[in-house]
């Protein structure tokens, strides 16, 4: 049986420690008290559970909830991070391989995630690429987002174990 008391503990002592530090006005971490530190406290708790009490579907909530809570604190404070669309799938993309060191299934997933936040980041590039490939490429470049529509559909409904 699954060990239990690691997430519920880690909520309670993170939010503890999060509104005793804001009531009591410590400013050394006055820009930490916003909503994305409270995504990053209930991430480190599903990290916790999947990692200290070995339930690996954890996992993927945890680096999802981290990972976003970290781009909303950084991405107006370093000019380096990318803010795009494509870094929330590669976080996703990151749980899904991350848990899939530990429980041997969602490698797909997290490769095509993976893939597709490539895509999206380097959208420009790509693009450009294409350009030079002529007119033929660019009516598929059109259509792409219709096309992972028609893969998820045929997942949900068509394809069989």
């Amino acid at each position: 049986m699954k060990n239990q008391r690691i997430f519920p503990g880690v909520i309670l002592i993170g939010f503890g420690l999060y509104f005793y530090l804001q009531q009591s006005q410590f400013t050394l971490f006055q820009e930490f008290y916003t909503w994305p530190t409270l995504l990053m406290i209930v991430g480190i708790a599903f990290l916790g559970q999947g990692y200290g009490a070995r339930d690996y579907e954890a996992i993927l909530p945890g680096v999802i909830l981290v990972g976003f809570g970290l781009h909303f604190h950084v991405v107006n404070r370093l000019e380096i991070w990318p803010d795009h669309i494509g870094t929330f799938i590669l976080v996703i993309a990151l749980g899904f391989l991350l848990r899939y060191q530990k429980v041997g299934n969602g490698l797909f997933q997290g490769l095509l995630f993976l893939a597709l936040a490539a895509l999206l980041m380097f959208y420009d590039k790509i693009a450009n690429w294409f350009g030079l490939l002529e007119n033929s490429v660019s009516l598929a470049w059109k259509f792409w987002p219709a096309v992972l529509v028609l893969i998820g559909v045929y997942m949900l409904f068509f394809k069989k174990k």
